[in-house]
């Protein structure tokens, strides 16, 4: 019996391996050919390994409370492949799931069913021109934007890395600017060859040419030199944040618009994408995308105050420590953060509940907010004491959070998860805006508190770059709807 059973289970194995093998090619050109991206309830496999494959489809029993096999999912994608399909993000698992076991069960034409749910996309011609895009300055958030666009290179690719611009320009600096890319201490490896240019001062990765420009201010550089034109600049320095500031970008040649990761000041929009994106115009020259943090909990807050109504709150972070702080104790114009951060716990300000209001205006005035620096390199958590209009109890709660992470128009910002044992490493290189910790929820009557996990690093980066995407102008529909 014994021996049995383990040939069974090795035989299941074999399986769902051989068909994630089959899947990644597929999924590969499907991206190539017409920039669409595949994912399973909401994990994408764009550039994932067959494990990968096995393991998105292994989630789908956490939220259904049955399995999706492989083999179910397999005909949808091969159905795909079939099609001429304009660029989108298509979810073969909440596809499959619904053919097989949910609204759609009795249809027996596959080819049909899918034609319906996605007459968005198919057979639709592709006018949207890649764009390209300019990272001024290289430091955490760069290095994560380049690796972003980078694993989307392709001859379909809609967002084009052309060129990054760093101060300094001395012997060995692009050597050491590509090794910072190729590897990280937290993120890992670079995903795929990484090569330096010296004579053309220039990197390689995977077939895209990213020119290296040393430049001490936005407006002396000349990008039509490098044959740039119209590019988006994604400025990741912090030092210029107001109107002014960062119009000088707009004075350069070859550029047109300018996206700031960090709070804009002044009537700077600030976008927290999911939450107030449809307010980007093709007039918006220049944007922000907000903070972290404020990526991090708007969009939960926002879902929160449509359902049950938010009558005030508290919001405090517990944030992995930064470039900002000092390695060792030394000056610092901040409270506090002079001190060592890989030593301490120290108590500072945030803005970012009051931020809030700046992407979504009906929670102004009601939250208030504090933050921890913690010794840790990267994730964060954010918790949220609030006040609710109507009572809820904890199942009804996380219930409504979970079908809005898969579900709902938020579901690229919010995540959700139901470990009991997860951690702050377990979320490294998520790439939602925040990831609620379901196991830690607490309520009592109309009072909740919420805890929020969040990549302050890739999650954070991730918004950025639909940001970009609806800067460029470009259309990238998230199906089934």
């Amino acid at each position: 019996m014994n021996q049995q059973f383990e040939q069974e289970l090795q035989s299941s194995w074999q399986e769902r391996q051989e068909y994630a093998e089959k899947m990644l090619p597929i999924i590969g050109s499907l991206y190539r050919k017409f920039a669409v991206e595949i994912s399973v309830y909401g994990r994408p496999l764009l550039n994932a390994s067959a494990i990968d494959v096995i393991k998105a489809h292994r989630m789908v029993r956490l939220h259904e409370g049955i399995k999706l096999r492989l083999r179910e999912s397999w005909p949808i994608l091969e159905a795909l492949n079939k099609m001429t399909l304009a660029p989108a993000q298509i979810d073969i698992g909440k596809l499959a799931f619904d053919f097989h076991y949910g609204s759609a069960v009795d249809e027996t034409d596959l080819d049909a069913y899918l034609r319906q749910q996605l007459q968005s996309v198919v057979d639709k011609e592709d006018n949207q021109k890649p764009r390209d895009v300019v990272l001024y300055g290289f430091g955490r958030i760069g290095r994560l934007m380049a690796r972003l666009l980078i694993e989307r290179q392709g001859m379909n690719n809609k967002l084009r890395l052309r060129a990054i611009v760093v101060r300094g320009g001395r012997e060995g600096d692009l050597e050491k600017r590509a090794s910072l890319l190729r590897r990280d201490s937290v993120h890992g490896p670079f995903n795929g060859s990484i090569t330096v240019d010296e004579e053309r001062q220039a990197i390689k990765a995977n077939g895209a040419f990213i020119q290296v420009i040393y430049a001490n201010s936005p407006d002396e550089v000349d990008y039509t030199q490098y044959g740039i034109e119209d590019a988006i600049v994604v400025d990741n320095t912090g030092i210029w944040r107001d109107r002014d500031g960062l119009g000088l970008h707009l004075k350069a040649k070859g550029t047109e618009k300018v996206i700031l990761t960090a709070p804009g000041k002044g009537d700077i929009k600030n976008i927290v994408h999911g939450v107030n994106s449809d307010s980007v115009t093709a007039d918006d020259k220049i944007l922000s995308a907000a903070s972290c943090t404020t990526n991090a909990i708007t969009p939960v807050l926002k879902a929160l105050d449509e359902e049950y109504g938010i009558t005030g709150g508290h919001v405090e972070t517990v944030h992995s420590y930064t470039n900002d702080q000092n390695l060792i104790d030394n000056y610092h114009k901040a409270e506090r953060r002079g001190r060592s951060a890989p030593l301490n716990m120290v108590i500072t300000e945030t803005g970012a509940a009051k931020a809030v209001a700046k992407a979504y205006p009906k929670l102004e005035g009601k939250l208030t907010g504090n933050a921890i620096r913690v010794p840790t390199p990267n994730v964060s958590l954010a918790i949220l004491n609030l006040n609710l209009e109507k009572q809820t109890d904890k199942l009804q709660l996380n219930e409504f959070l979970r079908d809005t992470a898969l579900f709902s128009p938020l579901q690229h910002q919010i995540d959700f998860t139901a470990s009991k044992e997860i951690v702050s490493s377990d979320l490294v290189g998520s790439r939602a805006a925040s990831v609620v910790d379901s196991q830690a929820t607490i309520v009592a009557d109309n009072r909740v508190t919420l805890y929020v996990w969040y990549d302050n690093e890739f999650g954070y980066s991730c918004q950025v770059m639909r940001v970009v995407r609806d800067m460029a102008n470009l259309a990238f529909p998230t199906l089934p709807a």
